[in-house]
């Protein structure tokens, strides 16, 4: 089983989870993006003891943001916890501008609280684009960010975007046990990884439960794996030959790269009879997940759960969801889905501001985060 509650420091006592379990000097602040950030912010608010600062974040008629702050921050550590609603690019400016605030009123530390890492899909060249998850991370640096409290990024090298300490916190322990208590008979279940890219996080999960693996294999890639990366050369110029303008020696052949050819699709191990629970970190576009239940259900698998940290669930997901074969869609309150769980029954809520609320204690009080990261390798 594991711990998901506030975890005491080694040396410390276990405290109750609504004391206030804080030293002084620290501020909790809530963006204005929506009403479910606002609710993340009180849980971890009652979980430190603390009320929410006071601050007013609007939006001009203009559509320009205003952030005044409505209480002292100077010489304290302010957590900044801001959630990504479905207008993702206020939501960032309204948390520089809130970030910047606290910076010019002489704050001693601020820390971004941000479940979900928005733009964390571009963290990879693409034919001539650019890799967006670092400009966001230079703006939150630039603005002022000295410590970011994070969970599940879709890369984990994205914590090498920042100059300033990054925490990458893990969802994991508390599907794990929403599997456990929730999913009867999850003896008789297989962890399934929907793509050979989600097959670490699936044995991850499998090993941590003692259950076997199936990997789906063969089915249309994403946007993520079939785009060309941007390492080829430009076009020659009128004239001049292509190997003369890229400045390879007419001699030297370089071997020609075919193109991958999808196999049809294929299960990986047994999933007969059994109860198949695919893993994942983000569920957005779900026709992957979609066609991945119906696979399954070819091949015998009489329940499908998908589990996943962030629920984006954008456009027409929860109807798709709805009325497909998948029996239950389990995602954390990461992200605000609350329209989505209303169009769609399916779709179950784990709460994840326990280890939220015990890094931001921890990272205050000045104590080693190490304990949240038990047992997690790199891998996971």
């Amino acid at each position: 089983m594991y711990a998901v509650a506030l975890l005491p420091s080694e040396s410390d006592a276990v405290l109750p989870l609504t004391m206030n379990v804080t030293k002084g000097g620290l501020v909790l602040f809530s963006a204005n993006s929506n009403a479910s950030c606002v609710e993340l912010a009180k849980r971890i608010g009652e979980r430190l003891g603390i009320e929410l600062g006071k601050v007013l974040v609007y939006q001009e008629s203009n559509r320009e943001t205003r952030v005044q702050i409505q209480e002292s921050v100077r010489g304290k550590d302010v957590f900044i916890i801001q959630t990504v609603s479905k207008d993702v690019n206020t939501t960032i400016m309204e948390l520089l501008i809130m970030v910047y605030a606290c910076r010019t009123s002489c704050a001693k530390t601020i820390s971004g609280v941000i479940p979900y890492f928005p733009y964390s899909k571009q963290c990879k060249m693409r034919k001539r684009g650019s890799i967006v998850s670092k400009l966001l991370a230079s703006m939150m640096c630039k603005a002022g960010l000295t410590h970011l409290i994070t969970m599940d990024l879709h890369q984990k090298e994205i914590q090498g975007f920042f100059n300033i300490p990054v925490d990458n916190l893990r969802a994991s322990p508390f599907l794990l046990q929403y599997i456990q208590e929730e999913i009867p008979d999850y003896r008789n279940a297989v962890i399934v990884a929907k793509s050979p890219a989600s097959a670490k996080r699936a044995q991850s999960f499998a090993e941590r439960l003692r259950l076997g693996i199936a990997v789906i294999h063969g089915e249309a890639q994403d946007a993520e794996s079939d785009l060309v990366d941007g390492r080829h050369s430009p076009p020659a110029a009128k004239g001049i030959s292509s190997s003369s303008a890229a400045g390879i020696h007419s001699s030297l052949e370089i071997p020609l790269m075919y193109p991958k050819e999808k196999p049809p699709i294929t299960v990986v191990g047994d999933v007969g009879g059994r109860i198949a629970i695919i893993v994942d970190d983000i569920i957005d576009d779900v026709a992957s997940f979609l066609a991945a239940a119906d696979t399954l259900k070819e091949r015998g698998a009489y329940k499908i759960f998908v589990m996943a940290t962030h629920g984006i669930l954008s456009s027409d997901a929860p109807r798709l969801i709805e009325e497909s074969a998948i029996d239950e869609v389990v995602v954390t309150n990461t992200i605000p889905h609350e329209i989505q769980k209303l169009q769609c029954p399916k779709i179950k809520t784990v709460d994840i501001s326990m280890i939220l609320s015990e890094a931001i204690r921890r990272i205050h009080n000045g104590e080693s985060m190490s304990y949240l990261f038990r047992n997690i390798g790199v891998d996971d």
